[in-house]
């Protein structure tokens, strides 16, 4: 865990110009320097490489006379610029750039300073194969008016090397939106380091070298795939204790399954009194990481804990979802992005093999069905030295695919809102001492079936309690947790740490008339984290402040809790 929030973390660095030499005169072409750009895989953006063995190719036309161009004899006076072919900026900013200029007799040597002024103008803002010529024009015939060509540069090619599952275009694509006319090597060294945090890719180098055009560059891109697919193995005892609290499961994970950046995973998880299946795949549907993603899920369960183990309760539950997500705004420190889901979950309890309506809202045969749209916000912004992030959903529940509906009792028929928030901030860097702080909200404007409801306590909640030990319509919890290194460094992929811990969680349900016997929990503890490269196990002791009447059977209801996940 500190390893990779440590890397997580890692510092964003400004990436520096590249140093584009633009030799203007009178009739002359501009030309531009080779430039390498690397990203390296020890963060996001480690660095940069420069490298100019080319010289500018100058294209240039006698001048009329043989006199060297700064000696022709003769002034005049400049009245006002007309620039042709702008888009990067505006005539305004450019007559700003040369206004020194206006009204004042100059030289032709004047000219090419005018026209060097604006070549720089053009490069300092990243726009490096992007500049100015003063064709031959007869200035008397303009009324002083002095026009100034524009040439803004573009991308000949994208060429990629390197990949091997994943197909050529899922680079260039992405590169191109940001190689767009007129180039800006600030966008691609943005489209670089996005890149760099996808997780199809391990490196990335790109080389931006002069087309057969002086206005035409090309981009060599060189790219070391990661590694797509990976195993998953994890155990805990995070699940509630009625059917088992210690949980043991696998999932596998092929991130790139046509070479299209498409992802599978299938997961399994059971305990002593349930079976679980998980399945999903994910498509990118534009080069702006818009993304379709369809998932699925079986979960059958069995009640073992005394005295109601001697029921024979089951239950069986599946759910069906298909979902779209788009970033709206995209940077290596910075996303912001929505997304629209619609699914259906159906489960159904039964009491000796027949159906009964154990759970609130459930029918006669014990059956409950949620069809829902859901509406998601997520934003996530990285500095030097933290990272904060936040998620917000709104779910409306609808009647379609025959789900439930009732007079009274609830159904699936609601609005609800979910938010969750997250910040982390590395307190001391060379240490790894990291500040984690958690936040997990819902709010609801009528009573929900259990499907729906908000859970209380338990290993990611409020520790010191079983997993739900409070089920309400509405509810909060907040968590602070100081991951303190004792032994070793996040360097060497070997990390021992405590973990102080402190959490905190009120619930309450719509409909007054459900009453709770007690609606807070709070908790404080100790933690230890043990990590080894993608090895990680922890443990955490929860000593609950406020109390709630308990069996105290299982570790949970003890205040222990542990966990152990490894990545094959």
């Amino acid at each position: 865990m500190a390893t990779l929030l440590n890397q997580t973390l890692k510092d964003v660095e400004n990436w520096k110009g590249v140093f584009c030499q633009i030799h203007t005169g009178w009739m002359v072409k501009i030309g531009c320097s080779i430039f390498l750009l690397v990203i390296t895989n020890a963060g996001y953006a480690q660095g940069y490489e420069q490298m100019l063995t080319q010289e500018p190719r100058l294209e240039t036309v006698p001048p009329t006379t043989t006199a060297p161009l700064e000696a022709i004899p003769g002034k005049f006076k400049v009245k006002g610029f007309e620039f042709l072919g702008n888009t990067a900026f505006t005539q305004e900013q450019l007559t700003a750039e040369v206004k020194d200029f206006l009204d004042k007799e100059i030289t032709f040597a004047d000219l090419i300073t005018l026209e060097s002024r604006l070549n720089n103008l053009y490069v300092d803002r990243g726009f490096v194969n992007s500049g100015a010529v003063i064709e031959p024009q007869n200035l008397s015939a303009q009324n002083g008016v002095v026009r100034v060509s524009i040439i803004e540069g573009g991308i000949e090619d994208i060429k990629v090397r390197g990949t091997q599952r994943l197909r050529p275009e899922y680079i260039r694509s992405r590169l191109a939106l940001a190689a767009q006319t007129p180039l800006n090597q600030n966008r691609v060294l943005q489209a670089l380091q996005l890149l760099k945090l996808d997780p199809q890719i391990e490196n990335i180098s790109a080389k931006l070298t002069a087309g057969v055009r002086p206005d035409l560059s090309l981009l060599e891109v060189t790219v070391t795939e990661a590694d797509s697919f990976h195993i998953d193995i994890f155990t805990n005892n995070g699940r509630s204790p009625s059917v088992g609290s210690w949980r043991r499961g696998v999932k596998f994970n092929q991130g790139n399954v046509s070479g299209l950046g498409d992802g599978l995973t299938v997961g399994y998880a059971n305990t002593d009194g349930s079976n679980a299946i998980d399945v999903s795949y994910t498509v990118p549907l534009n080069p702006r990481n818009g993304r379709l993603q369809l998932s699925s899920g079986l979960t059958k369960t069995n009640i073992t804990e005394p005295p109601f183990d001697r029921l024979d309760i089951t239950g069986d539950s599946r759910y069906y979802e298909i979902g779209f997500s788009q970033p709206l705004s995209q940077s290596a420190n910075q996303e912001f992005g929505l997304g629209l889901a619609f699914s259906h979950q159906q489960s159904i309890t039964q009491l000796s093999a027949e159906g009964f309506p154990i759970s609130r809202g459930a029918n006669n045969d014990g059956e409950t069905r949620i069809s829902k749209i859901a509406f998601s916000q997520n934003w996530l912004t990285r500095t030097s030295n933290s990272v904060l992030g936040f998620y917000s959903q709104f779910n409306l529940g609808v009647g379609l695919l025959d789900a439930t509906t009732n007079n009274d009792l609830p159904d699936s028929r609601f609005f609800s809102w979910r938010g969750q928030g997250q910040y982390v901030r590395a307190l001391n860097q060379k240490r790894d001492v990291l500040l984690v702080l958690r936040s997990d909200w819902q709010l609801a404007t009528e009573s929900l079936v259990p499907l729906e409801q908000f859970s209380i306590g338990g290993i990611s909640s409020v520790r010191g309690y079983r997993e739900n030990a409070l089920l309400t319509d509405n509810g909060f919890v907040v968590t602070a947790e100081v991951q303190l290194p004792v032994w070793g460094l996040s360097q060497n992929q070997r990390l021992l740490s405590v973990i102080p811990f402190a959490d905190f969680g009120v619930g309450w349900n719509s409909d007054q008339a459900v009453q709770l016997n007690t609606n807070t929990l709070m908790g404080s503890g100790l933690g230890l984290q043990w990590q080894a490269g993608q090895f990680k196990a922890r443990i955490d002791w929860g000593i609950p402040l406020i109390h709630v009447k308990s069996q105290d059977r299982t570790w949970q209801e003890s205040g222990l809790y542990f966990s152990v996940e490894s990545r094959l």
